[in-house]
């Protein structure tokens, strides 16, 4: 409880303009962030970007952090998950500019069936996922989507590794109930 309250202080500092503030919260949390965005990009370079870039967000939006929707933990991993994202999106609009090859083979029949079933299956996750509660919703993304084991979500949100597997167990049920097979709504 006592490193929340000093990360809540911090962030206050923080929007008052202390950089000895935010170097603290740098020392405390450009780790595991480093490792989310290098889990998810795959590329040290970007991930070294991203954790720059989530720290300067950081400093420009502290007055607006509110603790009582996350930890600041959670909030400093949430502008890396966002940023990382804008970094895949950007990286897919660069693939989808490249020049289309005319004597690449169409896909059949068969894969597009099997891709719109894949897709409508992806919808209904993505559906079900955001109707779980969030703390449930971020650890089943931080394990499942982004490869992060319960011990490094737990160091990640300071929360202890049991608890994580307790929001895990949680979520999953729920969303085993929200997908059941047979669901007309799917």
């Amino acid at each position: 409880m006592q490193a929340l309250a000093d990360d809540i202080a911090a962030i206050r500092a923080v929007a008052r303009g202390d950089d000895a503030a935010l170097a603290r919260l740098y020392d405390r949390y450009s780790r595991p962030c480093y490792s989310f965005a290098l889990r998810m990009l795959g590329s040290e370079p970007d991930a070294e970007e991203i954790v720059q870039e989530t720290f300067l967000r950081a400093w420009r939006s502290a007055a607006s952090y509110d603790p009582s929707r996350a930890s600041v933990s959670s909030w400093l991993l949430a502008i890396t998950r966002n940023l990382c994202i804008d970094e895949l999106r950007r990286r897919r609009r660069n693939v989808a500019s490249a020049p289309i090859d005319d004597a690449a083979p169409l896909p059949g029949a068969d894969r597009t069936d099997l891709a719109a079933e894949q897709a409508v299956d992806a919808a209904a996750v993505r559906a079900a996922l955001a109707s779980l509660p969030g703390e449930q919703r971020s650890a089943i993304e931080l394990v499942y989507y982004y490869g992060l084991t319960s011990n490094e979500v737990g160091r990640l949100l300071g929360v202890p590794p049991p608890t994580i597997r307790s929001r895990l167990r949680l979520g999953l049920l729920k969303l085993a109930g929200i997908l059941r097979p047979g669901d007309p709504s799917r």
